[in-house]
């Protein structure tokens, strides 16, 4: 039997992509990366990965043939136009080299290097305030458009039957222990990863939202009621909010402005935009250091900001507050029936 070196190597790549994906899923940090709904398909990446690998185990070690007094050596390795690559039996050279490097990289790295929260300073590269304006322009563009359009007479909401009332109640939030154990003051929505509902659910969630008079903007409901609020300004001044985030500060802001914002993943960590609200306090924020989280409670009032009117809160009350074990957040998904 004769070994190669590097079929070996590449069944130690594909076995260590599969344990990367594995461990990412038994550490929970897999939800720092991708939305929750794409877990079945990281996981069947992980299985895929350990049949490649099974599949590569026979070509590590080649059988030896005696014929005619000679020892020949099963080799794979082609000559000719038409077979100008190579199964992994020929020497190893740059090309060759580089590639591998190329391989291992995401794994050095992703061994090494701990899946870290994008902070303040990203926020700052994708231009938050950019973003929150334009995403508050869009959102004023489509409540323009609805209202020019027939209103549809929704079903009677009285008539919820006692499966989505149980539903509704699924939405609160109530755990406040940490993973450890111990009490947390900004502990996780259990709710966050079920981010799947029915439109049904989904129009409960929103006509809660308009009955409440306080909103809570929990992990899981935070994107649909922030783009709900963003949609009808007028309706939501002057309700209170209770919201927690991380702080960003930008150049322009006045004394006693920051923005309370969050990350959202739509599908990974590379589409994440933030989200959040301009807030502004009665004092000063400068003992306020950015990527502080906090946790502010406040009224909602109409702030134009660059030509565009954004939903501000007027903070009544806040406080430091740990950040959370999963900080970003995902959108609802709709379930189709």
């Amino acid at each position: 039997m004769r070994f190669y070196f590097q079929q070996a190597f590449r069944a130690i790549v594909l076995l260590m992509f599969a344990v990367f994906i594995i461990k990412l899923h038994y550490t929970g940090d897999i939800h720092k990366l991708i939305n929750p709904k794409y877990d079945t398909i990281s996981q069947i990446g992980a299985i895929l990965f350990l049949v490649l690998f099974i599949a590569q185990l026979p070509r590590i070690w080649t059988p030896v043939q005696k014929s005619n007094n000679h020892l020949h050596v099963h080799d794979h390795t082609h000559d000719g136009a038409d077979h100008n690559h190579d199964h992994g039996y020929s020497p190893i050279n740059l090309k060759k080299l580089v590639s591998y490097c190329v391989l291992i990289l995401p794994l050095v790295t992703g061994f090494m290097m701990p899946p870290s929260t994008l902070d303040s300073s990203i926020a700052d590269k994708k231009g938050t305030m950019v973003s929150l304006t334009n995403s508050a322009k869009r959102n004023q563009l489509d409540r323009s458009k609805a209202s020019a359009e027939p209103e549809v007479e929704r079903p009677n909401q009285s008539e919820r039957s006692v499966g989505d009332n149980q539903e509704k109640g699924a939405l609160d939030s109530s755990p406040n222990i940490n993973n450890k154990g111990q009490p947390s003051d900004n502990p996780q929505d259990p709710n966050l990863y079920s981010n799947t509902v029915t439109q049904d659910t989904y129009q409960q969630i929103i006509d809660q939202l308009k009955e409440v008079d306080t909103i809570e903007m929990t992990d899981q409901v935070y994107a649909t009621y922030y783009e709900a609020i963003n949609m009808d300004l007028a309706k939501f001044e002057g309700k209170e909010i209770s919201i927690n985030g991380f702080v960003y500060k930008e150049d322009g802001f006045a004394k006693n402005q920051l923005v309370v914002g969050r990350y959202l993943i739509t599908h990974c960590v590379a589409d994440a935009s933030i989200i959040g609200f301009l807030s502004e306090f009665n004092g000063g924020v400068e003992s306020i250091s950015e990527d502080t989280w906090l946790e502010v409670t406040g009224t909602i009032h109409i702030k134009e900001y660059n030509g565009v009117e954004l939903p501000t809160i007027s903070v009544t009350e806040s406080k430091e507050i740990e950040e959370p074990e999963q900080p970003y957040l995902y959108p609802l998904n709709i379930k189709i029936r």
